[in-house]
């Protein structure tokens, strides 16, 4: 019997000329078959959807100075810009271990170095938070360096079903693991108002905290659930009509900002796995190991910057950054998404 060929499927329609919806932008989320298509998009100064432009490449690589034979972490995998870096100047004889939490962008990731020759001899993946640093080295060693992008990969806040990002309608969501904790919507069911102000406040120091917590938590007691990002962006609104209409709107958008950053903080414990992570690791580092860090809002980089001059001040680090390195002008104009990123640097004594 003669064995069927695999029925074809039509790609999404969408109206118009180009699709403006995520899941429609077949290109983009196809790069290795539009790469035409998606080095315009980059050339424009975006970022293709379902893509992730890695920040600092070359001022993490010149500050790291990998060599071939060394053995070191990615504690935040992603897209793996940064791990194809990495790995070229490891080889041969290096070996790199690479962490996420994500089990949506993760396989992703993963399939797509293993195209490129990357395979489990030089690159070992593991799905599991960066807090656990530690447990890796009974694998691996004492390391000779660490990097950890703190920010959130595009493909996240890109993808409206990660409900990352207020400009488009999606789930309420914004956990970096969907699988485990509470989604935002689920916290703001039954968040009282003065913890959703101290929240707010400590994760993203929103100046109208007070305000926007009342009306959130007011709606909610109405009857009136808040599950969508577009919904709370509404409230946001309805928060802030008190402001002059003249600076009304950037200020509303700013609020958002601040607010869907102070929120996903929250559902993921993002401060607390920091915290335990900068605690770890000068004592995951081999002698002379380094470590970079990308940190894109002022309570992660505060974070970064007081454990490095602890550590420094007890003798466990020799040399820290004096000042953030910020990326170029050059990159910020390419990519407007590096424009807060702040790198740090230590080496172990």
């Amino acid at each position: 019997m003669d064995q069927q060929e695999p029925k074809r499927t039509r790609r999404i329609r969408y109206k118009g000329t180009h699709p403006k919806v995520f899941h429609e932008k077949y290109k983009e989320l196809q790069p290795e078959q539009y790469k035409d298509q998606v080095e315009k998009i980059i050339q424009q100064g975006r970022t293709p959807a379902g893509m992730h432009r890695s920040i600092c490449v070359n001022e993490i690589m010149d500050f790291l100075q990998i060599t071939p034979g060394q053995t070191g972490v990615d504690a935040t995998l992603g897209y793996g810009g940064h791990s194809v870096e990495i790995l070229n100047r490891l080889l041969p004889g290096g070996r790199l271990y690479a962490f996420d939490v994500d089990p949506i962008e993760l396989p992703k990731t993963q399939e797509r170095l293993l195209s490129l020759g990357f395979g489990p001899d030089v690159l070992v993946i593991q799905r599991m938070n960066f807090a656990e640093i530690d447990q890796i080295v009974s694998l691996s060693g004492p390391l000779n360096f660490v990097l950890a992008d703190l920010g959130v990969s595009s493909m996240q806040i890109d993808n409206p079903q990660r409900g990352f990002s207020f400009k488009v309608e999606g789930p309420l969501d914004l956990r970096l693991n969907p699988k485990s904790g509470k989604s935002v919507a689920d916290l703001l069911k039954t968040i009282s108002r003065a913890k959703l102000e101290e929240i707010l406040i400590e994760n993203a120091d929103e100046p109208h905290a007070e305000p926007i917590a009342k009306t959130i938590t007011s709606t909610i007691a109405k009857g009136t659930p808040i599950t969508t990002t577009t919904s709370l962006q509404e409230v946001i609104k309805e928060a802030l009509v008190f402001l002059p209409a003249a600076s009304r709107k950037e200020e509303i958008k700013k609020s958002c900002q601040r607010c869907f950053q102070a929120l996903r903080i929250a559902v993921n414990h993002e401060f607390t796995v920091l915290d335990k992570f900068l605690d770890k690791l000068p004592f995951v580092l081999a002698p002379g190991g380094k470590v970079a860090i990308l940190s894109f809002h002022s309570g992660e980089d505060r974070r970064v910057k007081k454990s490095f001059q602890h550590f420094f001040r007890l003798g466990l680090y020799r040399e820290i950054a004096p000042d953030p390195i910020r990326p170029s002008a050059e990159e910020c104009n390419s990519n407007p998404r590096a424009k807060s990123a702040k790198l740090r640097w230590a080496i172990k004594a």
